[in-house]
């Protein structure tokens, strides 16, 4: 397998991870993730650096599932730093498998992972309607947190928090915006 073949293969795995239902299924958005799969995660706060392994992480959990031996990954994958795609992917991971698991309702992946898409404000961004300046804009905003203080514009917002959603780890924001939300 060459590299250009594995990396075909994860992205698709990746994307069929966060496959959601409730999403209209004509509509396809395979141009803004992999858009946001060729930015590079970059992180202000310290602790964001999890994040950030965790996405890294991500590719080697997808050659254990698949069978992929861990120096091809290594090489073929894990020569570049986490993309913004893999950091969602993982966090909706790390949300779903670690708090919100509940084998009553089911994997609820795909809808942590298009929360957060639509909290950013990128759920327009389909595949006809694409646009990638106005893409990298709110991925920049994200990143440099130049959202609002509750979270608005950013991956979660909760509305009447008492902290400033800017100043805190995407950890935090993560569990607190479930906490709003159940």
């Amino acid at each position: 397998m060459t590299e250009l073949e594995l990396n075909r293969e994860y992205f698709k795995w990746m994307c069929q991870l966060v496959r959601y239902k409730q999403y209209n299924r004509r509509l396809s958005y395979n141009k803004l993730l992999s858009h946001l799969h060729n930015i590079d995660f970059q992180y202000i706060l310290p602790m964001d650096g999890n994040r950030a392994e965790d996405g890294t992480d991500l590719r080697y959990r997808f050659g254990y599932e698949k069978e992929y031996e861990d120096p091809m990954i290594a090489s073929y994958l894990d020569n570049r730093p986490c993309s913004v795609l893999e950091m969602l992917i993982a966090l909706a991971f790390r949300c779903e498998e670690h708090i919100m698991d509940d084998p009553d309702i089911g994997n609820r992946m795909g809808q942590w992972f298009w929360d957060m898409i639509v909290n950013l404000g990128l759920e327009s961004m389909s595949d006809s309607q694409f646009d990638a300046d106005y893409t990298d804009a709110v991925i920049s905003r994200f990143m440099n947190r130049k959202y609002k203080h509750n979270g608005e514009g950013g991956l979660f917002t909760v509305n009447h928090c008492k902290y400033d959603m800017r100043t805190v780890e995407i950890w935090y924001q993560l569990n607190w915006y479930l906490n709003s939300i159940v």
